[in-house]
């Protein structure tokens, strides 16, 4: 039998090495890529000549994904117009781009890019990284006012700013955590039972009728990830906005 972490494994397709650094092009990059072609190509082809005025099914999906992520800015980031829609189109892509990897992980023989630790760290550690600089640039020093919550007797101010400095570090870490343990467990768990379902199936006689209960929970776990894959991508993508929230007006 497979063993069910057997679908997370790093394949080298291309290998590249240069020096000590190893650079090789695997099913994790080329899944990455599929997904970013297949949202581009989408968004092409829905745009292309201005769109239909009455939108067809591909183009509903896209605008769909559109309001929905642009009701989200507004709603999670307060401020004028002009700010919001400064940080829309990086959320937008954030928002779309984890929604096709979580998808198209759920596709039999696929390969889910998001389950892997270092990647969902380098984008949520990234993307903070970006949330720090905006702070900084809208207000300068004043910034560290965020470490000191208002009214903090002078005794514990160095106590609460090291516990505020680490709560802070610890958002992006939390981020990149929670995508990459959701897809995970959810995809190792249904493959446990699909396997444990067909080892029932080879049996014959009486457990050939008994296959039929984990087969229908398989079934039930199938709609449940693939609920969760859409959850993931949204609690990441306002997650994102309320720290860039909290960057902007100090909260």
């Amino acid at each position: 039998a497979c063993s069910p972490l057997e679908q997370f494994a790093i394949i080298p397709l291309i290998p590249i090495h240069i020096g000590n650094f190893y650079l090789s092009f695997t099913n994790s990059s080329l899944f990455m890529l599929l997904t970013i072609s297949l949202v581009l190509l989408l968004v092409h082809f829905v745009t292309l000549n201005g769109g239909h005025l009455v939108p067809n099914a591909w183009q509903s999906f896209v605008e769909i994904i559109y309001d929905f992520v642009l009701n989200l800015v507004n709603e999670q980031i307060s401020g004028p117009s002009s700010i919001k829609q400064r940080f829309f189109p990086l959320i937008f892509v954030t928002f779309t781009f984890l929604l096709f990897c979580n998808l198209i992980g759920m596709i039999p023989y696929s390969f889910t890019v998001t389950s892997h630790f270092i990647i969902t760290l380098g984008l949520s550690f990234s993307l903070f990284i970006g949330i720090t600089i905006v702070g900084f640039q809208t207000h300068g020093l004043h910034f560290f006012s965020f470490l000191l919550p208002q009214g903090v007797p002078l005794p514990l101010a160095p106590f609460l700013v090291l516990l505020e400095l680490i709560s802070y570090c610890f958002r992006a870490l939390s981020l990149g955590i929670r995508l990459f343990a959701n897809m995970m467990a959810g995809h190792s768990l249904v493959k446990i039972l699909s396997g444990f379902a067909w080892t029932m199936l080879s049996m014959g006689g009486i457990m050939y009728l008994a296959h039929l209960a984990p087969f229908l929970i398989v079934f039930a776990l199938t709609g449940l990830e693939l609920g969760v894959a859409i959850l993931q991508a949204y609690v990441f993508t306002i997650l994102i906005c309320i720290y860039l929230n909290d960057a902007i007006n100090l909260h």
